[in-house]
């Protein structure tokens, strides 16, 4: 989510780790692993918190196993196929349903969704969708007070303007960028890359790279998403930053969880997606995952001051699997 590391902490080097209570006898309680990426699974993320939760109410051990990105936790149970030890993927967006549903290694959730606030009345057999955010360019007001207000505009500005976003084969967030491009202007995002990507002052491999570059100074805008500003103004009093809304709309990114068809825990699995998008677990995203909650529940004072685009892109998940590789090869065709 897409949100992604706050804030300017590196995470381990290590590909993969996991959350477990040190001490604690597992061997008369069942295991369910969850696969995530790093940000959730991080002591800051919403993971710990989600873990202590559950595991009150089911007489079981959450065990979340942290890839660098969820581009990385889907690579990683594709690579292990049936054999995978993982009974859920949690924190893939609506740019990797189409692929990982094409892997076939997912069940139907069977969970009732129909209460949840879900943009563009996004829905799917095999996932769930748990929280959800729009992707947009953050500066900072006291230095760039006239900020792009338009991708148009954005190609238009001088190259002094130095912009950090995130490469698309490795980060959800480079690759809703490629999908928000393409949603935008279709065949003509070719061209808009070329103009743009003169301002485009490094790729980074992923989401804290980019905002640790742009905290300290090296970029003007980075990308990220509107709901991340809620984040300085709620742990750190700090009103600076803010998300510049495009003409064009918004690119939306759901994130969501699915169950895995090799599962031997499929019905613990099931009550852990009911428990995710619960009341309970949903108060738990807003100020740990930075995004905003499918739930219909109050939201800190401190959203309310973030802006709703008018404007919110999604394209069909099965068209992103058909032809995302060949929007992400024209747009690093610009960079070369």
């Amino acid at each position: 989510m897409l949100l992604r590391a706050f804030f300017i902490t590196l995470l381990s080097s290590l590909l993969f780790a996991s959350i477990s209570v040190a001490g604690s006898d597992t061997s008369q309680k069942p295991v369910l692993t969850i696969y995530t990426y790093d940000a959730f699974a991080a002591e800051w993320g919403p993971a710990p918190l989600l873990k202590s939760g559950f595991e009150k109410q089911c007489d079981c051990t959450i065990n979340f196993v942290a890839a660098d990105s969820s581009i990385g936790a889907l690579r990683k149970v594709q690579l292990e196929g049936t054999t995978t030890k993982a009974d859920i993927v949690l924190g893939l967006d609506t740019s990797l349903v189409g692929q990982a549903n094409a892997l076939d290694l997912f069940a139907p959730h069977n969970v009732d969704v129909s209460a949840l606030n879900v943009p563009n009345d996004w829905a799917s057999d095999n996932f769930i969708p748990f929280d959800y955010g729009y992707l947009a360019m953050i500066y900072n007001k006291e230095l760039l007070p006239d900020p792009p207000g338009s991708f148009t505009e954005l190609a238009a500005n001088p190259s002094d303007l130095k912009i950090v976003i995130q490469d698309p084969r490795s980060s959800t967030p480079g690759l809703g960028l490629v999908l928000w491009m393409q949603a935008a202007y279709g065949e003509k995002s070719a061209d808009l890359w070329a103009e743009i990507a003169p301002s485009v002052i490094t790729m980074t491999r992923g989401w804290s790279e980019a905002y640790a570059l742009f905290l300290d100074g090296e970029a003007d805008m980075v990308l990220s998403y509107t709901t991340s500003p809620a984040y300085h103004k709620i742990v750190e009093s700090d009103d600076r930053f803010a998300a510049a809304l495009f003409e064009e709309g918004q690119y939306t990114q759901i994130e969501v969880a699915g169950i895995l068809q090799s599962s031997p825990n499929k019905q613990l699995a099931q009550d852990f997606l009911k428990y995710l998008i619960s009341p309970e677990a949903q108060k738990i995203i807003p100020t740990t995952n930075w995004m905003y909650p499918v739930a219909n529940i109050e939201l800190p004072p401190k959203f309310a001051q973030l802006p709703i685009p008018q404007t919110k892109l999604l394209l069909d998940d099965e068209q992103v699997n058909e032809s995302s590789s060949t929007w992400i090869a024209q747009m690093l065709a610009a960079f070369q």
